[in-house]
């Protein structure tokens, strides 16, 4: 079976605009969390939000946002997207750059796109309301295509001119991993030679608040305490967006072009719960199921995983769940891998997430480490006999599994390895 491989990454997050400014927050568990200005009237419950520095598109017109210097969108382009497709086109030329591909890799019928977002509701009801109140004609001509969930794989597939396969997905907070599963197949069945995967969220206020209707959001007002997976105390998670784009390549391609990998992808698993339309099975069964499925296709022995980086978002239900279904995959003395939520940094990116946290755990065995899960004061009971770390450790995993569990009880795992 061919090999695949990640050769170029792309970061826009709340804890750094490039991989070595997030290479450096994972290692020194810096978080991205502030009292977040537009949540602060009396009338909002929710203080704490993890926003993008460096981007100011609170406007609705998009030839007012700014963003940093070393990136240019025209004028033309920028008028069909939504905050969070500047983020991805952002992250989408430093993964080029990384990967260092020229235009013939990335424009041709062997490189294909696969994107997950959950559209943009700021821009979205922008339009309606203008719809409602000013006439059907008032509306933009391209505030469809800016603001519905495709909008990330539509701005980035036409105006990088990519030609292969392209897609975008919609199992929420499961999202960008089943783009990133369903990329792996593809290269693995030659159907392509290289895969685009990207994900990203806007949040800002309309993508993130209307989790607080749901119980769903940190009541916290510090922003050291919003956050704490895993965390007897913990209260609901944290919002945030961005961008990430991963390369994936099999491995003749890489060969050809002399690429250096950051790790191999091995596989994937998922299952669902069959449970409830918003919250996790509370013995975890699908995350376990998903995990067994990865484990059996890849051929790893749980006593072979170095490190999980969790889904747990924070959430009371979530991730007792979570550490449910990963005692009953690693029983053993012997399968005792590190554990962290990335999450305690970031806060949670829904559809973005998957992406985010298989980019992070590309640095962290490329760069030999992997990062603490930060601000637990008292460890929940149900995480008892788990390796659940909370600083970070100076060593290289060899084998690195990636957990997402996503509405209707979606659940993805995926496999990751150095390279060799």
């Amino acid at each position: 079976m061919p090999r695949v491989f990640i050769t170029g990454l792309g970061f826009i997050t709340s804890i750094g605009n490039d991989a070595a400014n997030v290479t450096t927050s994972l290692r020194e568990l810096r978080h991205g969390f502030e009292r977040y200005a537009p949540f602060q009237d009396p009338s909002i419950p929710v203080k704490i939000a993890a926003p993008v520095r460096g981007f100011s598109m609170e406007s609705t017109d998009p030839e007012d946002w700014t963003f940093p210097a070393p990136y240019s969108i025209r004028r033309e382009i920028i008028r069909g997207m939504a905050p969070h497709g500047v983020y991805a086109w952002c992250a989408m030329q430093q993964a080029i750059a990384d990967a260092r591909l020229d235009e013939a890799d990335v424009s041709n019928p062997d490189t294909g796109l696969y994107a997950a977002s959950g559209g943009s509701p700021f821009l979205m009801g922008h339009m309606l309301h203008r719809m409602h109140t000013q006439g059907v004609m008032r509306c933009s001509p391209l505030g469809i295509v800016a603001s519905i969930s495709g909008t990330v794989q539509f701005n980035l597939v036409a105006h990088f001119k990519i030609k292969g396969t392209s897609c975008g997905f919609a199992s929420a907070c499961a999202s960008s991993s089943h783009a990133l599963g369903f990329a792996f197949d593809d290269l693995i069945l030659g159907r392509q030679k290289r895969m685009f995967v990207v994900g990203a969220e806007d949040g800002n206020t309309d993508a993130i608040l209307p989790f607080a209707g749901m119980r769903a959001l940190s009541l916290q007002t510090d922003p050291d305490l919003a956050s704490r997976p895993f965390d007897v105390a913990r209260d609901g998670f944290v919002g945030t967006g961005g961008g990430v784009v991963l390369v994936m390549e099999t491995e003749d391609e890489m060969i050809r072009r002399h690429a250096t990998p950051y790790c191999e992808v091995l596989g994937w698993g998922q299952a669902s719960d069959g449970h409830n339309v918003a919250i996790s099975h509370p013995d975890g069964h699908g995350l376990r199921a998903a995990m067994k499925n990865a484990l059996r296709i890849t051929g790893v022995e749980p006593e072979g995983v170095d490190y999980v980086n969790a889904h747990a978002t924070s959430t009371p239900i979530g991730d007792a769940s979570e550490a449910r279904a990963l005692k009953a995959i690693f029983t053993t003395p012997a399968a005792r891998p590190a554990i962290s939520s990335t999450k305690s940094l970031t806060g949670h990116g829904l559809s973005l997430a998957g992406a985010m946290e298989s980019g992070f755990c590309a640095l962290a065995i490329r760069d030999g480490f992997m990062p603490g899960s930060a601000h637990i004061t008292r460890l929940d009971p149900e995480c008892e006999g788990l390796n659940i770390i909370r600083s970070t450790l100076s060593a290289q995993p060899g084998v690195v599994l990636n957990n997402v569990s996503g509405f209707g009880g979606a659940n993805v795992s995926l496999v990751f390895k150095k390279a060799s």
